[in-house]
């Protein structure tokens, strides 16, 4: 009688510490155990991180570190850390946030516009991503990826259109860039292709003249316009005379990508170079700028009309006037010119 009682007892003992237990595990795993006010907080991993690094980066958020760490281990995340941008969802479990870190690397919105120089894009992009711009501008010069899709050093620039894109914040920089090229040949669908046939144009050529145009006015409006002067001038074989060509020009030939040049002066039209469109025929050898998407779709729908010339409205701040004969546009060049002096803009 005394052994049975004796027996009961370590039964119910062993049951008791079975349910504690049980109900200790239960907790581990299912209960909230985040330590934040806020809706979600997003954590970032980089390549590399250990687990401790991790559980570094994790413990302001977290109500009770030592619970998640023993079910990270147990289900295998603290050997198998993945880098990433991840968002911690308030009232979370130790096991929702370890299913979050394990699987849900959310994208970021990667923007870019007006970049002058694949050096410029890659800096922009390194500042959005993990990866360096060292890494970006040695994949974006990459001479065998140029060669096999049809680019080179010059025209390099004219697969990047200047939009917002998802990519994930760990991305490779070939990651980047392969992303880049579907995105540029998603852009080049068959309208805007015809439209470049249409006008005798190949994209990376329409993306160069619509750099030359972005530059030349900020009015989206008048963008068409300003396009269809250089295609007429094209058409009948004359130089583009385009003073943004000659400020990239002289850029690129003293390699001082920091200069602000406001007035181009006449002796900078006799600058030798292959961009200055005031002593070279044609297009230059490549974008000039990064042009946004307005500025390419005025190249391929440019206005067709007379205008062989146009100069700064100093009426109409931000305009221009366009001449179908060069005795009209010196009349408009020689009051722009007043107004430039007027000013005390010199260079």
């Amino acid at each position: 009688m005394y052994i049975k009682k004796i027996l009961l007892l370590i039964v119910a003992i062993t049951l008791v510490g079975g349910s504690i237990f049980s109900y200790s595990v239960y907790n581990k795993i299912f209960d909230s155990n985040t330590n934040f006010d806020e809706a979600t907080k997003e954590v970032y991993i980089p390549s590399g991180t250990s687990f401790n690094e991790v559980i570094t980066k994790l413990t302001p958020y977290l109500r009770d570190v030592n619970s998640f760490v023993w079910l990270a281990k147990k289900k295998g995340y603290a050997n198998r850390v993945k880098p990433g941008k991840y968002v911690l969802i308030k009232g979370s479990n130790n096991n929702q946030l370890i299913t979050n870190l394990r699987s849900r690397n959310i994208p970021v919105k990667v923007s870019f516009n007006n970049q002058e120089r694949l050096e410029n894009l890659a800096e922009r992009i390194a500042a959005q991503i993990e990866v360096d711009s060292l890494s970006l501008i040695k994949t974006f010069t990459d001479p065998e990826f140029l060669k096999k899709h049809n680019f080179n050093l010059n025209t390099a620039l004219a697969m990047y259109v200047a939009n917002s894109y998802q990519i994930f914040w760990n991305a490779s920089a070939e990651a980047f860039r392969d992303k880049m090229l579907k995105e540029y040949h998603r852009f080049w669908n068959e309208k805007r292709l015809a439209k470049a046939n249409t006008i005798g144009l190949s994209p990376e050529e329409v993306i160069t003249l619509a750099s030359i145009v972005h530059k030349e006015t900020i009015k989206i409006k008048e963008r068409p316009r300003v396009a269809g002067v250089y295609m007429n001038r094209l058409k009948l074989g004359m130089k583009l005379d385009a003073d943004p060509t000659v400020i990239y020009a002289l850029k690129k030939s003293e390699n001082n990508w920091g200069r602000v040049i406001k007035r181009v002066l006449r002796k900078d039209l006799k600058l030798e170079h292959p961009y200055n469109t005031y002593k070279n025929k044609g297009l230059p050898p490549g974008p000039i700028a990064m042009p946004d998407i307005s500025a390419i779709d005025a190249v391929l729908n440019y206005e067709k009309h007379d205008y062989f010339y146009f100069v700064a409205d100093v009426e109409n701040f931000g305009f221009h006037k366009f001449s179908k004969n060069l005795r009209q546009h010196n009349n408009y060049s020689s009051k722009y010119h007043k107004w430039v002096n007027n000013k005390g803009i010199k260079r």
